[in-house]
């Protein structure tokens, strides 16, 4: 697909002036794979909070909506062909956006929403208003095409507790027929999993396919790592291809970026390694689960 022919992504979630998260990460690798990118922020803050003290503020609905009116009164909202959307800041932000998709799906029902449901980590529990992982889980998950939750944003979206790969993938399908066609389990880490190696799950209506990667020793681990995937994997689904293909790629992406990033860094060496977005040094090929 040509540059020109590239629809235009609709990108809504956090942005610091320091470091790279939410849309200070996927809005520069969606561009350097060549997107149009609108972007819409949902908090404005100083560092992310990896740093523990920040300031700025959490943008709030109202301010949002007054964005996205703006976006849709230039005629420009109507020909977004994909949405992605991170960390909230609160629920009433998230009601906002799911009445844009929906206005836009109306225009185009071929277009794509990927709702990354950040909600927390293994280590750092959950971090979001309390209110978010319910809104998640019973209003935006339903409403999106793909979901991209680590494993802990799984379990808890779904109340179970994996404990192997093919668990994971039946409790991915049972997930499926709530609303979302393709489920991406990322930092997946069962039993059955080597020690040394991180998963990464995708299940769709076609089948399921498995990446697994070395653990890179890295403390702290760089934050923007869930929103650099969610953004390099939407733009390759977007740019045609099939979900193996762009789970490799995404992989092998992130982990180009995290075996770069400078021991004691926060943040990905998004300018710096920036080739890594388009073409990763590193491949690791997807496997396909039976059924």
């Amino acid at each position: 697909m040509s540059t020109a022919a590239k629809p235009i992504i609709l990108s809504i979630q956090s942005n610091v002036a320091w470091g790279y998260v939410g849309n200070s990460a996927a809005v520069f690798a969606l561009q350097r794979l060549g997107f149009e990118v609108l972007q819409v922020h949902t908090v404005l803050f100083s560092n992310h909070t990896g740093y523990g003290q920040f300031r700025g503020q959490i943008l709030s609905a109202e301010h949002i909506q007054s964005i996205l009116t703006g976006l849709r009164e230039r005629g420009v909202l109507h020909k977004v062909g994909a949405v992605l959307s991170g960390y909230l800041g609160n629920a009433e932000t998230g009601s906002v956006i799911l009445d844009a998709v929906g206005d836009i799906r109306h225009a185009n029902p071929q277009l794509r929403y990927l709702c990354d449901p950040v909600m927390g980590d293994v280590g750092r529990g959950l971090f979001v208003n309390p209110a978010i992982p319910n809104f998640l889980r019973d209003q935006a998950i339903p409403f999106a095409n793909i979901i991209t939750p680590n494993q802990f944003e799984f379990e808890l979206l779904t109340g179970a507790k994996l404990a192997s790969i093919g668990e994971a993938v039946a409790v991915a399908r049972q997930l499926r027929g709530r609303g979302p066609d393709t489920i991406i389990i990322t930092s997946l880490a069962t039993p059955d999993i080597a020690a040394d190696q991180l998963g990464t799950l995708a299940v769709n209506g076609t089948g399921a396919w498995l990446v697994t990667t070395p653990r890179i020793d890295l403390h702290p681990l760089p934050n923007g790592m869930g929103d650099v995937f969610a953004a390099t994997l939407l733009g390759r689904l977007v740019d045609g291809k099939a979900l193996p293909q762009a789970l490799e790629l995404a992989t092998a992406t992130l982990y180009s970026l995290v075996k770069a990033t400078a021991p004691g860094s926060r943040d990905l060496p998004l300018v710096a390694e920036q080739m890594q977005l388009v073409e990763p040094a590193a491949h690791f090929a997807a496997q396909a689960i039976a059924p």
